[in-house]
């Protein structure tokens, strides 16, 4: 590695792209290293000495690091950032379902390319424009920006796609929201109209409360 003009040692090569890891989180996608000045060489180099693990393909992460918490979501979130988590795998990370995600469902806009990864598997769902941006939250984990959308938005796109997830999944999702302190009736409400559900969903709501 060569850094103005100054031709670094493998050791201090290594040193280096250690130091670019850890301050981005402790990992890039190869695009991204290659960016901070890391060599191709370099990436496969530290990873055969097992100083880094590969992912995902192109997705590079420090050994030392603590275990992922949500290795699916991360690894998908890291491949894809304009990726939004949605239906099953977002009520999994809001606790709103006892349904465990085999594959980790996303919203892309209608005109986006499909994500597609070896592992973990993805279900990518395409989102019209408007129902796409609205109810995005970002949360950190394990330093990774993850895109989720929030409680009330997955519950009205899972009204939407209720037919493929099942009733029992989307009625489920719904008791366990209700009984929560801080529902917010007023925004369920509102992410309905933007899934055009809101008649049917109100039917529900207004059985419950």
């Amino acid at each position: 590695m060569q850094i103005n003009g100054y031709i670094m040692s493998e050791s201090e090569s290594k040193a280096s792209a250690e130091e670019i890891f850890r301050q981005h989180g402790g990992q890039l996608r190869m695009s991204e290293a290659v960016e901070y000045g890391i060599s191709r060489y370099s990436l496969y180099k530290m990873r055969d000495t097992g100083q880094l693990e590969q992912m995902s393909r192109g997705i590079y992460r420090l050994v030392d690091l603590p275990p992922i918490s949500n290795p699916d979501l991360v690894t998908v979130s890291a491949r894809f950032p304009k990726a939004v988590v949605c239906l099953l795998s977002a009520l999994s990370y809001h606790e709103l379902t006892t349904q465990i995600p085999h594959e980790v469902s996303v919203a892309v806009p209608r005109d986006a390319r499909m994500p597609s990864l070896d592992y973990p598997p993805v279900h990518a769902y395409k989102f019209s424009q408007h129902a796409y941006e609205e109810g995005i939250e970002e949360h950190k984990i394990d330093g990774v920006t993850v895109r989720i959308y929030s409680a009330e938005k997955t519950l009205a796109d899972c009204f939407k796609y209720r037919n493929k997830l099942g009733m029992d999944v989307v009625l489920e999702s719904l008791k366990l929201y209700l009984e929560r302190k801080n529902k917010n009736i007023d925004k369920i409400i509102k992410y309905a109209r933007v899934c055009r559900v809101e008649k049917v969903m109100r039917v529900y709501l207004e059985a419950r409360l």
